[in-house]
């Protein structure tokens, strides 16, 4: 077989390696991941990430906690993406991100075009976060 044929073939079973990887964190991660507002939930990645990305701030935050473990907070209703990337840029994790109200002892007030959230426990108090119109 000629040389050149040999190296074009290896090339082609690395590049296959390479791609199976890339697709296994996808399909992995292809569920979307739930979390209740002011919740957070740990992350901990198989190696070192170089960048963080929060595609909507307003829905979640990311709290690096080392180069190898994040925690999201839920902190405005809806869905956004996070990805977290290596120093070379290749994913780590790559999720959707689902935030809702969840269980958590809340409950929302109407007053004609005006919601207010209230926080319960014993009593009922308004939250801090002012809900935007549906």
């Amino acid at each position: 077989m000629p040389r050149h044929f040999l190296r074009f073939a290896a090339a082609m079973l690395a590049a296959a390696g390479l791609a199976g990887g890339v697709a296994s964190v996808a399909q992995a991660q292809a569920r979307p991941l739930n979390i209740e507002i002011d919740s957070s939930t740990r992350i901990q990645l198989r190696a070192p990430a170089g960048s963080v990305i929060v595609a909507n701030p307003k829905i979640a935050d990311v709290t690096v906690v080392d180069a190898n473990t994040l925690f999201i907070t839920g902190k405005g209703y809806g869905v956004t993406e996070i990805v977290a990337v290596d120093a070379l840029g290749r994913p780590l994790f790559q999720s959707q991100v689902v935030v809702s109200a969840g269980s958590n002892g809340t409950v929302r007030v109407w007053r004609g075009a005006q919601a207010t959230d209230m926080a319960c426990g014993v009593s009922c108090s308004p939250s801090v976060r002012t809900p935007s119109a549906p």
